[in-house]
């Protein structure tokens, strides 16, 4: 049973090449599938998540992250009587816009971009990317996903001005996103705030002493799993507290949006909308505990002086093929060199598109002669 505030598929604003109903699956659950099965997604597998070169196969990767977003997200729209096909969706593509080297690699390409007066959005990378880029049916270019679909992919993290980006005017700007892809942010920071300190462990970038010395809310879990289970190895108490701290951070987002939602008086999607703010969010107190762990992972893992050389790495890399296709258009891919875009953005395209392994090949190529 959906709530009054949630999105339903029959009051679909529809495609942009319009096609007839499937029998047995509904729009958002078509989408889903056109997304899992498109090679954007499957690249998300040698992508990096934090960690630029992989230290063990067990770690994140941008593949399995996605895949924990969605997991959390599908459970908070459930409990919030919202679309969960939707946001099934929508957790499964947020991230196909991301570049390779993480977010090391998106923040090099948006510089080299910007010397030529240009930017890189991974949110506007994702839209090109189904709109365009996946190649997949003789009748249209692109995914053809629905309205809503493409609508969150580009709000489901922040808001865009109108004024600012008139080729956006068709999604809404100046209204807030529906529930359901409010929630991907959320479901986003539950998942990697959890899972990257697991990682940062595992890698020993971390030790337990220091997260339970850094972060209280996990110190007062961990000290409960010592009572639960005094003689289990210290990294299943780990596993007993961060499990805690997951279902705190889950179970606050769902608690918190139903008390915003009853107290703003929401009973419809158009409700949703006209928001001054986003509804979705944790309350004070977690948000509070939130921003510790976020703060705690900037510092100690993501600036952690251990990953400087993946950094550079990315750095170097990307700024020098960008610099060579610059030079030398013609060895860029044909498809590429017909697309019309001005060569920037072409260049960027075409790097944004890499795993991590490929651009490895492609620099060794022509920047190692």
């Amino acid at each position: 049973m959906l709530a009054d505030y949630a999105v339903r598929v029959e009051q679909s604003r529809g495609r942009r090449f319009p096609q007839p109903p499937h029998r047995y699956r509904n729009d958002f659950q078509r989408d889903r599938d056109r997304v899992i099965h498109a090679r954007a997604f499957r690249r998300l597998e040698s992508k990096t998540q934090v960690f630029t070169h992989r230290y063990s196969d067990h770690f994140r990767n941008r593949l399995t992250h996605t895949l924990e977003v969605s997991q959390i997200a599908r459970t908070v729209a459930a409990q919030l009587g919202l679309n969960v096909d939707l946001v099934e969706t929508l957790a499964l593509v947020h991230d196909v816009g991301h570049p390779p080297f993480g977010h090391a690699g998106e923040k090099v390409l948006d510089t080299a971009m910007r010397k030529h007066g240009l930017w890189f959005d991974h949110n506007l990378h994702a839209l090109r990317i189904v709109e365009d880029f996946e190649v997949r049916y003789a009748s249209f270019r692109g995914l053809n996903l629905t309205f809503e679909v493409r609508e969150g992919i580009i709000k489901h993290s922040r808001d865009y001005k109108a004024r600012d980006f008139p080729e956006l005017a068709e999604y809404l700007l100046d209204l807030r996103p529906p529930l359901e892809a409010q929630l991907i942010d959320m479901a986003d920071e539950v998942a990697y705030n959890t899972a990257d300190l697991d990682d940062g462990l595992e890698s020993r970038l971390l030790s337990l002493e220091q997260i339970r010395t850094g972060l209280p809310v996990f110190e007062g879990f961990y000290r409960e799993a010592e009572k639960a289970y005094p003689e289990a190895p210290e990294k299943l108490k780990f596993n007993e507290a961060l499990r805690e701290v997951y279902d705190r951070l889950a179970g606050d987002l769902i608690r918190n949006t139903q008390r915003r939602l009853q107290e703003e008086k929401i009973h419809s999607v158009d409700d949703v909308r006209a928001f001054p703010q986003r509804l979705a969010g944790f309350s004070p107190q977690v948000d509070v505990e939130r921003r510790q762990i976020k703060e705690f992972l900037r510092v100690n893992v993501y600036q952690n002086a251990q990953l400087d050389s993946g950094k550079r790495d990315a750095e170097k890399i990307i700024r020098q093929l960008f610099e060579f296709w610059m030079e030398n258009p013609e060895k860029l891919p044909r498809n590429y060199q017909e697309k019309g875009e001005p060569l920037p953005r072409t260049i960027c395209d075409y790097i944004a598109g890499m795993t991590d392994n490929f651009i490895y090949e492609q620099y060794d190529k022509y920047c190692q002669q």
